[in-house]
C-alpha cells in the first residue's frame, strides 16, 4: 500500500491502538513541512499527558524531520491501584519495553522508515522508565534523555532490581551490552530545584521499596548525580544539566532535551 501520511495520520494525530499489544496506545506528531528521517520517542509521567508531553515537540518535529511518537501505558493493568509498574519495564509476564519496541516497528512499518534505532526522551515517570530501556535495549536507541526520575537503577552489582543490577540477566534474559550503552549520547537532566520528595521511592512502607532504594540520595538532584557519576564508573559518560530556577517542571526539561538533540548527531552504530 502506498500510505500517504495525510489527514488524521499526518501532524497531530489521533490515538492509535497497538496491533500487538490492544490495551496499549499511542499517538504522533507527524512532520508534513519536511520529509521524516527519524523517530523520537517521548515517555509520559504518571499523569500520563501523552498528547501534552507529543505537542511540546512539534515545532522541533517540524524543523527536524522528526517523527514523536508518544506511547500511553494505562493505569490499573495489573493492579486496580498501580501507576507506576511502566516505570520498572515488567509486571509478572507483561513487559512494557516489549510494547514499546512493538509500538515502534509499528510506525516505522507504516510510515516506511528505519525503526531499527530511535531517539529516547522520558520525564519524570517516563524517565523511570527510559533510563531502564537503556540497560535493556541500548542496541535501539540513538540518543537518550533522561530528565528528573524519582528513583534510579544505578549501573551496581551491590543490589537487585530496580535499585542495581546484580539480578538483571535473570530477569531480562540477556547481559547489559556495555559497549552499546557507551556509545550512546545521554543526557541527564533535573531542574536546580526539584528537591521535594513527594512522589518518590523513600522508604520502606513504600509498595516499591526494595534494598538499595535510597543508595543514591533523598531526592530527584542527588539521584541524578549518582547516577551520573555511576554511569562514569561504568565507563559510560553522560551529560549531565541541572536548570537553574527550575522545580519538577517537564517545559523546561524538554527545552534542554531540544538542545541536545539539536546540537549532537547520534553515534554511528
Amino acid at each position: 500500500m502506498n500510505f500517504q501520511p495525510t489527514g488524521y495520520f499526518g501532524g497531530k494525530t489521533p490515538s492509535f491502538s497497538c496491533r500487538t499489544h490492544r490495551a496499549f496506545s499511542y499517538c504522533l506528531y507527524v512532520p508534513q513541512s519536511t520529509p521524516v528521517r527519524s523517530i523520537l520517542v517521548v515517555v509520559h509521567d504518571t499523569m500520563r499527558n501523552n498528547q501534552a508531553l507529543r505537542d511540546l515537540f512539534a515545532e522541533f518535529a517540524e524543523r527536524s524531520g522528526t517523527l514523536v511518537l508518544a506511547p500511553l501505558f494505562p493505569g490499573s493493568l495489573a493492579d486496580p491501584a498501580d501507576l507506576d509498574h511502566y516505570k520498572y519495564l515488567r509486571a509478572g509476564d507483561l513487559r512494557y519495553d516489549e510494547v514499546l519496541l512493538a509500538m515502534v516497528d509499528e510506525v516505522a512499518e507504516r510510515y516506511a522508515l528505519d525503526g531499527s534505532r530511535f531517539a529516547l526522551f522520558g520525564f519524570s515517570g517516563g524517565a523511570h522508565f527510559a533510563h531502564r530501556f537503556l540497560y535493556v535495549w541500548p542496541e535501539r536507541v540513538s540518543v537518550a534523555i533522561v530528565a528528573a526520575p524519582g528513583s534510579v537503577t544505578l549501573p551496581e552489582p551491590q543490589h537487585g532490581w530496580w535499585a542495581g543490577l546484580a539480578d538483571f540477566e535473570a530477569r531480562f534474559g540477556r547481559p547489559v551490552d556495555w559497549a552499546a550503552l557507551r556509545r550512546l549520547p545521554i543526557l541527564l537532566v533535573a531542574g536546580a530545584l526539584d528537591t521535594d520528595t513527594r512522589g518518590t521511592v523513600q522508604s520502606p512502607d513504600h509498595p516499591y521499596w526494595v534494598e538499595g532504594a535510597d543508595a543514591a540520595g533523598s531526592n530527584r538532584v542527588e539521584r541524578m548525580r549518582s547516577l551520573r557519576e555511576s554511569l562514569g564508573r561504568a565507563g559510560v559518560a553522560a551529560d549531565y544539566e541541572e536548570i537553574p530556577g527550575a522545580g519538577h517542571e517537564v517545559g523546561p526539561a524538554v527545552e534542554a532535551a531540544i538542545r541536545f538533540l539539536e546540537g549532537r548527531a547520534p553515534h554511528p552504530a
